[in-house]
């Protein structure tokens, strides 16, 4: 495949990123409990990163060439207070979210987070449900923060590992970070019924390819559920690098050559993941396919940064501010109709990026069959 490189710079130091000021609303409109974007999208799910700090330096996520010793990461008083995610939270609950993933950075490295964790369990949509709440980590914190994470409410845990292979983990965390820790916060998150547990897996091509079907053996009738990511640029620091892809069809491809696999249909509307399922009944397996299968088309997200940013895509080139509104006095009327407002307003981003950075068609091609991989 012919290398394709397109790079990007660290966006605090580029000024065409730049925040937008939402405006006051001259009415306020009370939310309905459902919000859909220009394009008929619900809004179901807010990503909440609650600090910028990560103790990893993977190369396609934080590399030590940017992140390096001198890097500024935000100082204390510019992050969101956890008064106010919550209040924030709220309000989009009460527009239609259902589930919160906490994030980062390494979520767990934010003081006290536990105290968070129990003030957004005690939020309910309009209908009375409990929220679901997720967090996603690199697992080096886990099994000591596990029983107290799921004390205070948590409800599921998501864990990046890119390989069992210590010398390739230890590569890719970049810190030398081994991989027997990790595994030990997986085996913990289970223990204490944090789960199912899910596993993301970034597959990148000729560095950690060969973990493939190492990584589902190991996974394969524990209850874990492994996800494999097509190594892709996320919009901060790294380049698009089209020979360093696998597609998550070639993955598909190799697993059933070791374990056979069949698809499994959605388990709602706008899944990122593809998921499959062992013949034999060994379980769960998924595939995203963030470079070969966006699937824009049916995204029901939106982020909210460190600092109360509003991000409408994980490519977006500029936030909404929503802290200035959040310490300034608008009133939660106010704040939620803005919240509205933005939405409401939303089109299609990362396509786009994507079809300019890798040539790829716009339109996403279809779902892996079993046909292609001889099933």
């Amino acid at each position: 495949m012919t290398e394709t490189i397109i790079r990007l710079t660290d966006l605090r130091s580029d000024t065409r990123y730049a925040t937008h000021a939402p405006q006051m609303p001259a009415q306020v409109r009370a939310a309905t409990g459902h919000l859909e974007d220009a394009l008929a999208r619900p809004l179901h799910d807010l990503r909440i990163s609650v600090t910028d700090r990560c103790n990893f330096r993977c190369v396609y996520c934080m590399p030590k060439d940017v992140f390096d010793k001198d890097y500024a990461f935000l100082p204390q008083s510019s992050l969101l207070s956890f008064e106010e995610i919550e209040r924030a939270a709220r309000l989009f609950v009460e527009h239609g979210v259902e589930k919160l993933r906490l994030t980062g950075g390494e979520p767990l490295l934010r003081k006290h987070i536990e105290r968070l964790i129990e003030m957004l369990a005690r939020l309910r949509t309009p209908s009375g449900k409990p929220i679901d709440i997720t967090l996603t980590t690199n697992g080096s914190l886990l099994a000591r923060r596990a029983q107290s994470l799921k004390d205070a409410g948590l409800t599921r845990v998501t864990v990046s590992l890119d390989s069992l292979d210590d010398t390739i983990f230890r590569q890719m965390n970049d810190v030398d970070f081994p991989v027997a820790k990790v595994l030990e916060g997986i085996a913990e998150a289970q223990h204490v019924g944090l789960g199912p547990v899910k596993v993301n897996m970034v597959v990148k091509r000729g560095t950690n390819d060969s973990e493939i079907v190492p990584m589902a053996r190991h996974f394969h009738g524990s209850g874990v559920v492994l996800r494999f990511i097509e190594y892709m640029d996320v919009g901060t620091s790294n380049g698009w690098r089209m020979d360093e892809v696998m597609p998550s069809a070639d993955v598909i491809a190799r697993l059933n050559d070791a374990l056979p696999v069949e698809p499994l249909e959605a388990n709602y509307a706008g899944e990122t993941a593809q998921r499959w399922q062992y013949r034999d009944g060994g379980g769960e397996v998924g595939v995203i396919s963030s470079v070969t299968r966006a699937f824009c088309g049916t995204c029901s997200r939106a982020r909210l940064s460190t600092e109360g940013k509003l991000y409408l895509c994980l490519f977006a080139s500029s936030g909404y501010d929503l802290r200035t509104l959040l310490r300034n006095g608008a009133s939660d009327a106010q704040i939620s109709t803005v919240i509205g407002d933005i939405w409401h307003k939303r089109t299609d981003r990362y396509s786009a990026l994507r079809t300019a950075a890798t040539g790829l068609p716009e339109d996403a091609p279809p779902k892996v069959e079993m046909s292609y991989i001889g099933g």
